[in-house]
């Protein structure tokens, strides 16, 4: 099974002294578990929701070969909560997360089999706020087009220790055992468990 992670720098693992982040972690743990899976790690820091939409169908079919068992995870949507670097607003409104999303979800769904972990929080107050609204609806457009969804916003919003990692970091991103709490609420998740067990049946 070859699988490709598309998000942003949560996806990448941007602040992990051992460079694994949640993807790595729980990708090692399947392996070690007896799947024979290729992690594609795709994600970008900074990345929109606008992005990923423009990318990632380009990036997957080079990762995917049509002979392969090939999947798709999308995480994505805290940069879109973010204030505009040019000032006025946030880089991608909400609206507009939702439609790039939906747009995202249903041409990976027609193609690929796929399933959606929520946004992150990033320590910050008001984004934070914008951050699990968008959540929230990424979990009911999710839920109307059947594909898996997990939200984590919680589980990283709650941890100690990315609280800790976050304001001994850069501010917005964990270090290990934060993204190790994460990666441990994914590798327990159904419908990631139900992948793993389809790879691994004769």
């Amino acid at each position: 099974m070859r699988v490709c992670f598309f998000g942003d720098s949560m996806v990448n693992g941007t602040g992990d002294d051992e460079c694994l982040g949640w993807v790595g972690r729980a990708c090692a743990e399947a392996r070690r578990g007896g799947t024979d899976l290729t992690c594609y790690n795709l994600g970008i820091r900074r990345d929109t929701s606008a992005d990923v939409r423009a990318r990632w169908r380009r990036e997957a079919e080079a990762r995917l070969p049509a002979a392969h068992d090939g999947r798709l995870v999308f995480s994505f949507g805290a940069n879109d909560c973010c204030a505009n670097d040019a000032g006025g607003g946030v880089r991608v409104d909400h609206a507009a997360a939702l439609a790039h999303a939906e747009a995202i979800l249903l041409a990976a769904a027609a193609w690929r089999p796929v399933l959606m972990v929520g946004p992150f929080p990033i320590h910050e107050p008001a984004t934070d706020a914008r951050i699990a609204a968008l959540g929230q609806g990424f979990a009911q457009l999710c839920a109307r087009l059947g594909v898996p969804y997990l939200s984590v916003f919680e589980t990283a919003a709650g941890s100690a220790a990315w609280a800790r990692e976050v304001a001994a970091g850069d501010g917005a991103h964990p270090n290990a055992q934060g993204y190790a709490e994460v990666a441990a609420v994914f590798s327990r998740w159904p419908a990631w468990r139900a992948w793993l067990g389809a790879a691994s049946a004769p």
